[in-house]
């Protein structure tokens, strides 16, 4: 079997597991409990804390909120961040923030999209423009999870900056977070990160954040993570992904350009009279998006899938959504036949070259067999 799903979640990395496995048996206690063990859990809480954010960050400027995954980070970004005014987005964000700005008008707040270019990436200066003196919050997220366009997201936040220096500005950072080179600069005032992302497990996710940023909870309850989000800490999770992450980050170069020679070789495979390439060569190695021509892509998936190779087609989180076509794809500019034969390829740092010549194998001889049919 094939997996080239991973922009949906990655295998779990074996060695992170084995490493966290004995805060799962062992070392089980609760943190916020005052006897030794659960006060010493407290205390490697703190350390994969200062871990996790010195990979992408200055840990004496930012910190982290443990969360239960990306979805809940981008949440309390959004609905905790943007408390008045309008919050300006894009049409390329993730359902996550999506649908978090969508709650947020309905509690009065104004929402702006900024449009899309033909990749996925945003129209920055159409951003800009939709910016002014009421802006509590901008969303851009760092890498399209249906595309792999990358925005950059430092020049934005700083041109926000530039226009009202009080305006807050996150970035949903999930499908960036060991993938790409980044730091974040002193303009991004909040980042989310998923776990199961990069080998790590499902259920962990974080929001990265200035230190001297005040913001609400998002959950109410026992004042965890500095009353910042209530819940028991989930050790386990939080360290295997500290684990995999410090693993991610430190070969990142080196898989960034291995993965980008498997993008441009799967590309020229492909056949061109049955596939358009939607993704930029600019963009993220790790997610490539094409169209069957003339074909559902939701077809090509199952019978992909019965040989062997499983792909997306778009947001996995948006799978259960009973719209046909993906909104992204559509700001993109394509029209609904194109945005129905959408694919999505998406690699890990453990894709093969041999793998990726199989898939393109498959993906042409099964858009040629159905067209034959459908002829």
């Amino acid at each position: 079997m094939i997996y080239f799903d991973n922009a949906a979640t990655t295998k779990p990395n074996e060695r992170a597991l084995k490493s966290a496995e004995k805060y799962l048996t062992e070392e089980f206690y609760n943190p916020s409990g005052l006897y030794k063990s659960g006060y010493n859990l407290s205390l490697l809480l703190k350390e994969a804390r200062k871990n996790i954010v010195s990979l992408v960050a200055d840990e004496n400027k930012f910190s982290c909120i443990f969360t239960s995954c990306g979805t809940e980070a981008d949440n309390q970004a959004i609905l905790c961040g943007g408390k008045r005014g309008n919050i300006v987005t894009t049409l390329g964000e993730h359902s996550a923030v999506y649908e978090a700005v969508n709650e947020a008008k309905q509690r009065g707040i104004e929402v702006r999209f900024a449009n899309l270019n033909s990749d996925g990436s945003v129209d920055s200066e159409h951003l800009l423009s939709l910016v002014d003196e009421k802006t509590s919050l901008v969303s851009v997220i760092h890498v399209n999870n249906e595309t792999g366009a990358i925005n950059d997201i430092a020049d934005i936040a700083q041109k926000v900056k530039v226009k009202n220096k009080f305006t807050l500005f996150h970035s949903d950072g999930v499908q960036a977070f060991g993938k790409i080179n980044f730091r974040l600069n002193g303009d991004i005032d909040l980042y989310s990160v998923s776990a199961h992302k990069i080998g790590g497990i499902k259920g962990v996710g974080a929001l990265i954040k200035r230190k001297d940023l005040i913001i609400k909870p998002l959950i109410f309850g026992g004042g965890q993570e500095d009353n910042l989000r209530s819940g028991t800490e989930n050790v386990f999770g939080i360290k295997c992904f500290e684990f995999a992450a410090k693993e991610r980050l430190s070969g990142l170069n080196q898989a960034y350009d291995r993965i980008l020679a498997l993008k441009i070789l799967f590309c020229r495979l492909l056949d061109s009279t049955m596939f358009d390439i939607i993704s930029s060569e600019n963009g993220s190695p790790y997610i490539i998006s094409v169209i069957a021509k003339g074909v559902r892509g939701e077809t090509i998936l199952h019978e992909a899938d019965d040989k062997g190779l499983i792909i997306g087609t778009g947001s996995a989180c948006s799978s259960n959504s009973s719209k046909r076509y993906s909104r992204v794809m559509l700001a993109c500019g394509l029209d609904k036949e194109s945005a129905d034969g959408v694919l999505r390829i998406s690699f890990s740092t453990e894709s093969t070259e041999e793998e990726v010549c199989t898939a393109a194998k498959i993906l042409n001889e099964t858009v040629a067999n159905r067209r034959r049919l459908m002829a």
